[in-house]
């Protein structure tokens, strides 16, 4: 049983889940949740995409998928996903840890990055600003975050995030017009890092 949040999900079978989880013990797994797509499934609203939540599962040796057994929704992300600017937002966070974490590896950091930013959301924050400010810090917490060659306003945006927690950054009106250089300089380095191309972005920027 781990405290998770949960990344992607695809149908599997006639009524099975695929579903790519990120706990806090056991970093990103992948597993099958049965019988997940019924009306009456006993998983609920739990495997929603970043719902917060403790999942039980069981890992066979040698299996590459685990079998989930059951999903206890702590925080649900249901009021974001209603919003289509916080939705995208969801869809880049979701994205972002989906293919930058490799599986199998206990991640407190990033995990706790995720705790901080969708709190922020939920509190009715920019998305903009969650969107940037979980990019940076992914980068940096994996380790190859470059000297940033940005304007100027976008690197002092840069450095207050990097020293200031989420919930305490200066007050400022939030458009994508906002150290727009910073955030194309995230993602090309995520997408050269993980060596694919993100989905996200271009229609975080559309907004």
């Amino acid at each position: 049983m781990s405290e998770s949040f949960i990344l992607q999900t695809y149908p599997f079978r006639e009524a099975d889940l695929i579903v790519s989880f990120f706990t806090r013990d056991q970093g990103k797994l992948r597993g099958v949740a049965r019988r997940a797509r019924r009306p009456k499934s006993s998983f609920g609203s739990g495997l929603e995409r970043l719902s917060h939540a403790t999942v039980s599962y069981y890992q066979k040796e040698n299996r590459e998928l685990v079998s989930l057994n059951s999903c206890e929704l702590l925080h649900s992300q249901f009021i974001l996903a209603s919003n289509y600017e916080s939705s995208v937002a969801l869809d880049y966070l979701a994205e972002i840890t989906e293919q930058l974490l490799p599986p199998n590896e206990t991640n407190e950091r990033h995990f706790r990055l995720l705790i901080a930013v969708l709190d922020y959301l939920r509190a009715q924050g920019s998305h903009f600003a969650a969107a940037t400010y979980f990019a940076l810090w992914s980068v940096r917490l994996a380790g190859f975050l470059p000297d940033l060659r940005i304007s100027p306003e976008s690197h002092a945006i840069a450095d207050e995030m990097l020293t200031t927690p989420i919930h305490q950054l200066a007050p400022r009106t939030w458009t994508k017009e906002t150290a727009p250089d910073l955030r194309r300089l995230l993602n090309r380095l995520i997408e050269q890092h993980v060596e694919r191309n993100l989905h996200t972005p271009r229609i975080l920027e559309s907004l």
